[in-house]
């Protein structure tokens, strides 16, 4: 069966100074669970068709290679061949994920891991039973994951080198694809686009007569509660070739045993992140954006400050309850963005 792929456009106003008007079109398609949504500006609709059409199925092919849910993806192969015998061949695609995944792991001292899916199975179980895990469940499944249960290799290879070990690569997979099919679109010559994979976004270039383009940000949910906490709206930043990510309990979070625990795993601990958070990221790429947020939801506000204050060319904002109140900090790069020429484009405001 052919997923799916809706295109429409918008008309836009042109200067008749303009030799050449683009027009807007969008196309959206369902991948890695969620609804994506390419935005390109085109001359023409099959100009515009074309590369909506590439980029998705590029994304489509992606999540064939990472996706921790379908049994025929790559990872999903690889997880179940170990402990390997011998060190196994991987494609390009997911050599260079687990890369820069492994890169993250040992940055952030374990507070990102790539080897986490043996939790997150026990935690998707957890948040379906309303149970938690029991201690020899945990007990398992630490045996089973970190450092020393996977090995980088030479000539593209990996060792997986424990029983019931699991890769996971949620963390960091989406803003893979979202690279990909950006690189996709200036590839069919469209120099103006948005990848949105339901709030992680990626941009390339400013949409005609603006200063970039313009994203809404919600990093609590509270948009869609009927009862807004005061004092707590959201926001809208404007970008222009760079990428944000939300990442925290907004939509996912499970109470159980009076706490409220994110779908995000703490690798370290084997339990989801506690608390109400959610942090904001804004980066020069989609992968390094989705990474980044992933890891400082792990290490919470505190921790996480300390860790995007190190990491050059990103800014991040954190927002969580406290003693019944909401907090907010921002990193001391998130109003200026000038640590690099495209992120000078970059701006906050409230709405």
């Amino acid at each position: 069966m052919v997923p799916w792929i809706l295109i429409f456009f918008v008309l836009l106003a042109q200067s008749p100074a303009n030799a050449v008007s683009r027009s807007r079109y969008q196309g959206t398609r369902r991948c890695m669970g969620v609804a994506w949504t390419v935005t390109v500006f085109a001359e023409t609709l099959p100009n515009a068709e074309k590369a909506i059409t590439a980029a998705l199925d590029e994304v489509s092919r992606i999540e064939n290679v990472l996706s921790d849910y379908q049994p025929t993806s790559e990872l999903c192969q690889l997880s179940a061949s170990a402990p390997t015998p011998f060190p196994k061949q991987v494609s390009p695609d997911l050599w260079e994920v687990l890369i820069q995944a492994v890169a993250w792991r040992d940055r952030s001292k374990g507070a990102f891991d790539p080897t986490v899916g043996v939790f997150t199975d026990l935690w998707r179980n957890a948040r379906q039973t309303r149970h938690m895990p029991s201690v020899k469940q945990l007990a398992a499944a630490q045996n089973a994951s970190g450092p020393e249960t996977f090995r980088l290799e030479d000539a593209q290879k990996v060792s997986l080198l424990k029983p019931d070990m699991r890769l996971d690569l949620g963390g960091i997979g989406m803003g893979f694809a979202i690279d990909r099919a950006l690189k996709i679109v200036q590839e069919n010559d469209i120099s103006v686009a948005m990848v949105d994979a339901s709030g992680d976004i990626g941009v390339i270039g400013r949409p005609p007569d603006s200063d970039g383009w313009r994203i809404e940000i919600d990093a609590l949910g509270r948009k869609t509660e009927k009862k807004k906490c005061e004092g707590l709206h959201p926001f809208v930043i404007t970008l222009e070739d760079a990428s944000v990510t939300t990442s925290g309990d907004a939509f996912q979070a499970i109470e159980i045993e009076g706490i409220r625990y994110s779908h995000i795993v703490d690798p370290r601990t084997g339990l989801g992140v506690v608390g109400s958070t959610g942090v904001t990221v804004i980066a020069p790429d989609a992968t390094t954006a989705d990474a980044l947020a992933t890891t400082l939801s792990v290490l919470g506000p505190q921790a996480g400050y300390e860790f995007v204050e190190q990491t050059a060319d990103c800014s991040a904002r954190f927002v969580w309850y406290e003693a019944g109140e909401i907090r907010v900090r921002t990193s001391s790069q998130w109003t200026s963005q000038t640590s690099y020429s495209s992120q000078s484009k970059i701006k906050t405001s409230r709405e």
